[in-house]
């Protein structure tokens, strides 16, 4: 369940708001321990959602770096790498 929050932070283009909101449903569903919340739930478990994007949002805006802006599409590559090297055995 929800293994992989993924790194957000200094990519070029910027993390967009459907990339931290997915971050923040995976970092709410890891917490409580469920993917899906019952009606009884549900709404604490949107209230929650909704307030860690928010605080990651903040977070990520605030954040700087010198160092330059990573590739999503190299970051990808090299762990498609890592899995084919993993499972080569």
């Amino acid at each position: 369940m929800c293994r992989n929050i993924r790194r957000l932070h200094n990519y070029e283009p910027p993390a967009t708001e459907a990339e931290i909101r997915e971050a923040a449903v995976q970092y709410v569903r890891k917490v409580t321990g469920s993917t899906h919340p019952s009606a009884a739930n549900a709404q604490a478990f949107d209230r929650a959602v909704e307030a860690v994007a928010a605080a990651t949002g903040e977070l990520l805006d605030s954040l700087v770096t010198s160092a330059p802006p990573r590739s999503r599409e190299q970051d990808a590559a090299r762990a498609k790498e890592r899995a084919r090297r993993r499972y080569e055995d």
